[in-house]
């Protein structure tokens, strides 16, 4: 039934996928031992600026553990019927009075990517959790069948779809807001439409997101992100494991 549902709208959220101990160690980890908020970009929107962390390959770390769990893997397979691929992972910050991100589709961005298909989706673990807000994420349920809409040429959260179909496509589309806790995992296909706005709370927004591509679907040429290599998958147990 899950598979037909992300068929159907686009996306599915998993309540509490991972555990509160689970994320309370990965923050842990990201305020103590992990340098990727020293990573971090920043990048601007219509709403503001925020920042990003961005790498390709799974990090042989706590990362990890969570971006090749069984978890997310497994139902990932099933939703895309392929095998999946890391085709990168990447943190948004979030801070207060931090922007969000304008409409657009994933797919928008790797299509400039030698990727041929739209047979990819991302994988949006909450570390903290989303409320209106703090600006969580909003998608137009089963917009991911209308197909690639028009964006920029470039793989950077700047470019936006073509909001003249945005806002048509918002009178006949269903806007959902993903309001959520630290632990919930969403689903979603690369051509689902979304967008967040900016968090005018006191609290960041964090959250891990896991981005894979099909193996049938490998890049025809070098661009952008990971070319296919077998994914090793992290077993459930994983995560408490790490040392």
């Amino acid at each position: 039934m899950s598979q037909n549902n992300f068929k159907k709208d686009g996306f599915i959220l998993k309540k509490n996928l991972f555990s509160e101990e689970e994320i309370n160690k990965l923050k842990k980890f990201i305020n103590s031992s992990s340098k990727k908020e020293d990573d971090a970009r920043e990048t601007k929107t219509s709403s503001g600026k925020l920042s990003i962390t961005l790498w390709n390959h799974p990090s042989d770390d706590l990362f990890g553990k969570f971006s090749t769990n069984e978890r997310i893997v497994k139902p990932m397979e099933e939703y895309l019927d392929d095998e999946i691929y890391h085709y990168h992972s990447k943190i948004i910050w979030k801070k207060p009075g931090d922007g969000g991100f304008d409409w657009h589709q994933d797919y928008g961005y790797w299509y400039h990517n030698a990727c041929l298909y739209p047979d990819m989706a991302s994988c949006f673990i909450m570390l903290d959790r989303a409320t209106k807000e703090n600006g969580c994420l909003k998608v137009l349920k089963g917009s991911h069948k209308v197909g690639r809409i028009g964006h920029g040429i470039s793989d950077t959260p700047e470019q936006t779809a073509d909001m003249e179909r945005i806002i048509e496509l918002e009178k006949r589309h269903k806007c959902i807001y993903i309001t959520a806790e630290p632990g919930d995992t969403l689903f979603f296909h690369a051509n689902l439409l979304h967008s967040s706005e900016a968090n005018k709370s006191n609290d960041s927004r964090r959250t891990l997101i896991a981005c894979f591509n099909t193996k049938s679907n490998n890049p025809y040429k070098e661009s952008g992100h990971a070319s296919y290599s077998p994914l090793q998958v992290s077993t459930y147990d994983s995560i408490m494991e790490y040392k």
